[in-house]
């Protein structure tokens, strides 16, 4: 039996670019590339070479700690290039496709079991589409989670519709479920927005309303089932879902993806059909490359791109806003309209629908480290964002686990960097007090 949670807290940040609900295919490009860092943890251990021949879902590479754990080819087609950085880190490993396109496939189970179902999605080097609380990384096949779960609405800025979305392949989006129920021993949970039109028939489905972060799986894994010291929980996002259904209706892997394209700087914002890996040169024709910021993912969380960049695997959402690589006479003193407050220094407060064109401009560098109150405001859980934060600055694990940081990923804490006084890089410290935990066990 599902539950419904209204949130109050949170903040929806309205801004210029929502894309329009038609979805234009881009032709695929000749060089696609798969990007190890995109996997947050993974040691890569290459499994090809420049000259080897792949076909769609063909190992690329696995990770060192888990060997069991391979990533897939999103094309058939030669690799050309491993692209390395610093010490020698594998950074991309470019494919040249081939004109027709050939899979490889795998033997599905008749008896769909928890085990069967691992085995296979192993088989077809999909594993990477689970992700876990705590750490937010890559499930271990080898563990049991107490729950999984799948949001199926974004509430970030200029997110996908994901209705819109799922509504084009809700067969493969309930084979999904139907495949995850059976893998959580029927502990499913699907959290879907109280206005949703979305037919779900499996799992407990939990009604969620209220602002961003309300679409967060975080957000609605803190509200159902809590993240403790020693618990397990698996999530998945819902494109990720509509990829299991197929990989269990022919047994291979099929790499498209829908992808918002939004943001001010884009003139015609809309939805596009994409290849996971494929050049997005052609996505950001046209889009001046001067004072702008391309980003793979939304503005709160996403990660800083380039016109020339390839699509990351996670990614249902590019985003190009202006840089605001630029100073302001008198900045906050000058009385204005125009200006996002949170604080209510702006008259901007009395218009809470008004869209913004907002830049990547912070109007202020790093400063003590103040209690504001601010934090509190947009997040709908039950932590103490600023405790936490000055436990993990202190590395003191035992408190960290006592306030809380089992449960969070990097995206549950962007509102509070976004409308942080002292400019602190709330993820990143996030991000460290995690591997911190990791580390000591």
């Amino acid at each position: 039996m599902g539950k419904s949670f209204r949130l109050k807290k949170g903040f929806d940040i309205q801004l210029v670019g929502e894309a329009a609900k038609e979805i234009q295919e881009i032709p695929a490009s000749e060089i696609f590339a798969v990007k190890p860092p995109d996997y947050l943890g993974v040691t890569p251990k290459l499994t090809v070479k420049v000259g080897s021949e792949v076909l769609v879902g063909d190992s690329l590479f696995y990770d060192k700690k888990r060997p069991g754990i391979n990533f897939p080819s999103p094309v058939s087609g030669e690799v050309v290039e491993i692209v390395r950085g610093a010490k020698r880190v594998v950074l991309e490993i470019r494919i040249l496709a081939d004109k027709e396109q050939k899979s490889s496939s795998v033997s599905l189970p008749s008896d769909l079991t928890p085990s069967s179902i691992k085995e296979a999605i192993l088989k077809g080097n999909l594993w990477s589409i689970f992700k876990q609380r705590p750490f937010a990384k890559i499930a271990s096949p080898e563990d049991q989670p107490k729950a999984i779960f799948v949001s199926t609405f974004n509430s970030a800025p200029l997110a996908p519709d994901l209705d819109f979305v799922i509504s084009q392949d809700q067969a493969a989006f309930d084979k999904g479920l139907e495949i995850l129920n059976i893998l959580s021993e029927g502990k499913l949970n699907i959290g879907k927005h109280a206005e949703s039109s979305l037919s779900v028939n499996v799992g407990d489905v939990h009604t969620f309303s209220g602002p961003h972060p309300a679409g967060n799986v975080g957000v609605q894994i803190h509200h159902i089932s809590p993240v403790r010291p020693g618990d397990l929980v698996w999530h998945l996002d819902a494109q990720d879902v509509i990829l299991l259904g197929k990989f269990f209706a022919d047994g291979q892997y099929h790499t498209e993806r829908i992808i918002a394209l939004t943001g001010s700087e884009v003139k015609d914002p809309k939805y596009l059909k994409l290849k996971i890996g494929q050049s997005l040169k052609p996505v950001f024709e046209g889009i001046s490359d001067e004072d702008v910021r391309y980003i793979q993912g939304n503005v709160l969380t996403g990660d800083t791109s380039h016109a020339e960049d390839f699509l990351s695997f996670y990614i249902s959402q590019l985003t190009v806003i202006p840089e605001g690589a630029h100073s302001e006479f008198l900045g906050w003193l000058l009385p204005s309209t125009s200006k996002l407050s949170l604080s209510r220094t702006f008259f901007s407060w009395l218009m809470p629908k008004k869209k913004y064109d907002l830049d990547t401009n912070t109007h202020g560098e790093e400063r003590a480290f103040v209690v504001s109150g601010q934090y509190e405001k947009v997040l709908p859980m039950n932590i103490m964002p600023v405790q936490l934060l000055k436990s993990i600055m202190a590395k003191d694990i035992e408190r960290m686990e006592a306030l809380g940081i089992h449960e969070l990923a990097e995206e549950d804490l962007a509102l509070c960097e976004f409308v942080c006084t002292s400019k602190i890089d709330v993820q990143q410290i996030l991000r460290e007090g995690l591997d911190l935990l990791e580390e000591e066990g």
